[in-house]
């Protein structure tokens, strides 16, 4: 009975909502009739924004500007009439009256509706209850709104709507238009920081014919002219380090990565990262930079590096924590990994602590790897490096020396999430091949996230890469943590979406 009412209530909604479209239709047929077609105008020019004209009242009273936006609101009252119009700055109220416009104007401005865009030109003054507004001279319709906004007090509120249809949501919901704004002054930071650092942006290939430089599986598509499969970038590791060979001593590059894996909170297929690589430099170069670049955006944005995300409070003040990841495992389950030799004692400890193992990946190596992942990754709530990953799972990164066994990687967590990934790079090119055949034989018993064989990266390393330091941070999940936003939909203007009519 409940559906059914639900069922009702939609059909009847849907019948207002064509209703009204029809009427809105009806008033645009009207208007072009009259030689006055909205859509037909090109231009207009504006001389102020609403946040400049309440910031600089003293200034503006009593003198003439021209703004426009969208009608958010009306109040006809016979004669005159008051509306609120939002730009891109916030919204400003105008009143608007027959004796200033003229009967006809007047009259048009009265039919005009919730939505459409509208331009005035009229002089600053305050109301008797104190708020700034225009004091309308002539009134213009810009656009026509076909379709109504979402009701005034339920607004848009269904979250996979305002996904789909991003532009309703930042008209209606204006407090989203913040994240993006924020989203935007975080990107450049990062950049302002590399650039005064000395590394010079590039850009490197989106289509791939090795999808490498990470573990994951690729989305396939076809030249047409060549002939054959290629793959989009699942990371841009390759090509970066291929300059580091070149003599370029310190690139980044920022831009999406496309991976054909799990949608949830934290993942959409396509995402923004970004790789940075500087010779001579090694992981604890990349641990200091990681800090840097964080704990300054946070401040520049934010004003502070002390956050709440998501109801915890977290303080990006440098200096954060350092700790390895067998030591990480031991400060929280007692197990001692550097006490644990082969495969099988790996197995039975991590058995023994309920962690559940993939079947493809039960070396020593790969079940710290996970049982870290099982046990230790959601306690890390305040920033902390976890460094010396096993080979196994850096297939990419130079051996410890002092333990061949491990590798001098680290990855930086916060709340509980990754948030980076950095290497002293591999630069051995045998070793590289190597370590290459084994991704390959892993790929070949199933595992699709398994790095391909790249001869030429190999080559490129023949030719000798100095000792590099790599770096690459989850810009999305960046952007999530300092707008305080819980899923990674929250942050991308357009996140991937299933059609509508799918099932």
């Amino acid at each position: 009975m409940e559906e059914k009412n639900q069922e009702n209530q939609n059909q009847e909604q849907e019948l207002d909502l064509n209703q009204l479209m029809k009427v809105r239709r009806e008033k645009l047929a009207r208007l072009q009739e009259e030689g006055k077609d909205p859509f037909t105008i090109t231009k207009f020019n504006t001389t102020h924004n609403s946040k400049q004209i309440k910031d600089n009242y003293e200034q503006l009273e009593e003198k003439t500007v021209t703004i426009a936006g969208r009608i958010m609101a009306k109040r006809i009252m016979g004669k005159a009439s008051f509306c609120h119009i939002q730009d891109g700055e916030g919204k400003i109220q105008s009143y608007v009256s027959i004796n200033d416009l003229g009967e006809e104007s007047y009259k048009q401005f009265k039919e005009d509706d919730i939505g459409d865009i509208i331009g005035i030109t009229g002089f600053v003054f305050k109301t008797k209850t104190g708020e700034i507004s225009i004091h309308a001279k002539e009134v213009t319709l810009l656009s026509k709104s076909l379709r109504p906004l979402p009701e005034k007090f339920h607004g848009l509120k269904d979250m996979d709507l305002r996904y789909r249809q991003r532009y309703v949501d930042l008209i209606v919901n204006p407090e989203v238009k913040d994240t993006f704004l924020k989203r935007t002054a975080i990107i450049k930071e990062i950049r302002n920081i590399l650039d005064e650092k000395g590394y010079m942006e590039v850009e490197t290939p989106i289509l791939n014919t090795i999808a490498g430089g990470a573990s994951a599986r690729p989305f396939i598509t076809h030249h047409n002219t060549l002939d054959m499969d290629m793959y989009l970038r699942i990371a841009n590791e390759l090509y970066l380090k291929r300059l580091i060979v070149g003599g370029f001593e310190k690139v980044y590059e920022m831009g999406r990565m496309f991976r054909n894996e799990g949608m949830d909170i934290k993942h959409n297929p396509e995402f923004t990262n970004i790789e940075l690589y500087a010779a001579y430099q090694d992981y604890h170069d990349m641990m200091d930079i990681t800090e840097e670049i964080i704990s300054r955006v946070a401040q520049k944005v934010l004003g502070t590096t002390k956050i709440t995300y998501q109801g915890t409070e977290i303080d990006l003040t440098p200096s954060w924590k350092r700790i390895s990841m067998i030591d990480a495992i031991k400060e929280v389950t007692g197990v001692d990994f550097n006490n644990i030799e082969t495969d099988e004692e790996a197995k039975k400890v991590a058995n023994e602590l309920n962690v559940e193992l993939d079947e493809l990946k039960l070396t020593r190596g790969e079940i710290i790897s996970q049982v870290f992942e099982a046990k230790v990754e959601d306690t890390l709530v305040q920033p902390t490096f976890i460094y010396d990953y096993p080979v196994e799972v850096s297939p990419l990164t130079k051996k410890k020396p002092s333990d061949p066994r491990l590798t001098e990687r680290f990855e930086v967590f916060i709340g509980g999430r990754e948030y980076g990934n950095a290497y002293s790079e591999l630069n051995d090119p045998i070793d590289q091949y190597e370590r290459f055949k084994k991704q390959v034989e892993a790929r070949e018993a199933g595992d699709e996230e398994a790095n391909m064989m790249d001869d030429d990266f190999v080559t490129a390393l023949e030719y000798g890469m100095p000792p590099t330091g790599g770096l690459g941070i989850g810009v999305d999940r960046l952007i999530m943590l300092l707008t305080d936003s819980a899923s990674i939909r929250d942050i991308l203007l357009f996140p991937t979406m299933k059609p509508l009519g799918d099932h």
